[in-house]
């Protein structure tokens, strides 16, 4: 699993074009798939929410927008680069959204204290997968739900198309986007290492939750997951 302080440094030096690349790079797919957690979000009508590995806060302004003005929307992230992002954006736009400092690994959030919490992406990131999934569980009321958006394994078929994708084809794009090689470079490793759907699965329940979901995308290159507390 990777360091964290390598992964906050490669997120530091990204920050001001992630978003737009990963729009360029998903051919605008990532915002479905965003939009679909939110939707999921919303149907649980949560009061408290918080959006971990927030970074320029994306999902945390999309469930802004459709949610109640009466739930509280907070954004957690260990890169502060990302976090000031989100903190302009908020300001400019007028939009009541909190983003503070936080590690998966400890967060600064009290114990069953949320209704839900969102995560796009950033669970692969994790330092130990497990300690992240059961901080997850810590965090997230009883009946609550956690979801996680997240790159998976794809099926079989589509597995050679995908590799080439991320692989060769995503970090050259990228570094014209960005200007960053490695990064992209990571992503293409990060996958290869991270269990598939029902593997992510097995260890939600694992960390202590009782029911678990998923739901495929993309021939399975992306998961969505919910997991009850």
């Amino acid at each position: 699993m990777p360091e964290g302080s390598a992964v906050r440094t490669m997120f530091s030096g990204i920050a001001s074009r992630y978003d737009l690349a990963n729009r360029v790079l998903s051919l605008g797919l990532c915002v479905g798939w965003r939009n679909r957690m939110v939707e999921a979000v919303k149907a649980c009508a949560p009061a408290d929410v918080a959006d971990l590995a927030t970074g320029s806060g994306d999902v945390a302004f999309a469930l802004r927008a459709a949610l109640p003005t009466s739930a509280a929307i907070t954004g957690y992230d260990f890169c502060e680069p990302m976090l000031e992002l989100g903190r302009r954006r908020a300001a400019d736009a007028g939009v009541r959204l909190e983003f503070r400092t936080g590690d998966c690994m400890r967060l600064p959030i009290a114990d069953a204290s949320c209704d839900a919490v969102t995560i796009a992406y950033g669970v692969r990131n994790f330092e130990d997968r497990g300690r992240g999934l059961r901080e997850l569980r810590r965090v997230v009321k009883p009946g609550g739900s956690v979801f996680i958006l997240e790159f998976s394994r794809p099926d079989a078929w589509f597995a050679p198309l995908h590799f080439i994708h991320v692989r060769c084809v995503l970090p050259l794009a990228a570094a014209l986007l960005t200007g960053d090689l490695g990064a992209y470079r990571y992503l293409g490793t990060s996958i290869a290492g991270f269990p598939d759907a029902e593997g992510l699965a097995d260890e939600l329940k694992a960390a202590g939750f009782g029911r678990v979901s998923h739901e495929r995308m993309l021939f399975g290159t992306v998961a969505l997951h919910r997991a009850v507390a």
